[in-house]
């Protein structure tokens, strides 16, 4: 045949065989799209969902879940056995399914609900803060939403019967828009969980040289911001503008908290410690 490939070549070092029929170039697993369409083309009416449709729309799930791919078969279907791989069986509508790159993949609003059967509130609410993130400042460039937040409430409260909407539904009255990142999502919820005044995501701060101040989070009520920095922060250029961010949040008479991942390692207790305390140096009394 044409397409047939020496056995010595199957053994070589630089593939490896995620499962029984499929060789992949050494490192390439990484890449959703294609382990996908390998385990796909061996099996037919496959779609790929849950956790990897998720990451193929740059919908915001936790780390621990990249390495199997999972893949829906119609209600009716047979699972798929293999290594790396999470079968699903799925009723899904026509609407219920889009094509990236080739590949049948569930929308983002199915993705979303079905996240639901796997992921912990905090991070179902991370995930839909990352659909429905939007901001216009006036700096950078704008941020679009996959789905506006009042689109995916409507979409949740007219869904029924699909396993994960009862998770979807807890989730949706806490997703704000205008969140960046799962750890903003992640301190937001602490602080909400221990009774503090309301922090917002992308929190305008007026200055007197006109340009705003845009928080990760801040309460207007007590003049109060956190800022959450990530490993982009370290670089020279950030840092320079981070600096110039503090100053101007100081002379706007706002408290500031920086926090880090060392931070949220930390927990839950240490960091809503330190939101008192910055809330009542600005006179809250609680």
């Amino acid at each position: 045949m044409a397409h047939e490939i020496p056995y010595s070549r199957l053994r070589a070092k630089d593939l490896t065989a995620p499962t029984r029929g499929i060789r992949e170039a050494v490192g390439q697993n990484a890449d959703v799209l294609s382990r996908a369409e390998a385990f796909i083309q061996l099996n037919p009416g496959s779609c790929v969902s849950h956790v990897s449709a998720a990451r193929l729309h740059g919908i915001a799930v936790p780390g621990q879940h990249e390495d199997v791919l999972h893949l829906a078969r119609p209600a009716r279907g047979s699972l798929t056995r293999r290594n790396g791989v999470v079968s699903h069986r799925l009723a899904l509508r026509a609407e219920d399914t889009v094509i990236i790159n080739g590949l049948p993949v569930t929308s983002v609003f199915r993705t979303f609900v079905d996240l639901g059967t796997l992921l912990h509130l905090d991070d179902l609410v991370a995930a839909g803060d990352s659909i429905v993130s939007e901001h216009h400042r006036h700096f950078g460039e704008p941020r679009h939403p996959m789905i506006p937040v009042a689109g995916l409430r409507k979409l949740v409260e007219h869904t029924s019967k699909i396993h994960g909407i009862r998770a979807a539904r807890l989730a949706i009255d806490l997703i704000e828009p205008g969140v960046d990142s799962p750890p903003e999502t992640q301190i937001r919820l602490m602080l909400g969980r221990a009774g503090l005044p309301v922090f917002v995501p992308n929190c305008r701060i007026d200055t007197e040289i006109g340009l705003p101040v845009w928080a990760d989070l801040g309460c207007h009520e007590f003049k109060t911001c956190i800022e959450y920095d990530g490993g982009h922060h370290l670089t020279p250029e950030q840092q320079q503008y981070d600096a110039r961010r503090d100053q101007r949040t100081r002379e706007a008479d706002w408290a500031q908290v920086k926090l880090n991942k060392l931070d949220i390692r930390k927990g839950e207790q240490w960091i809503t410690s330190l939101a008192r305390g910055a809330l009542r140096s600005q006179g809250w009394p609680g």
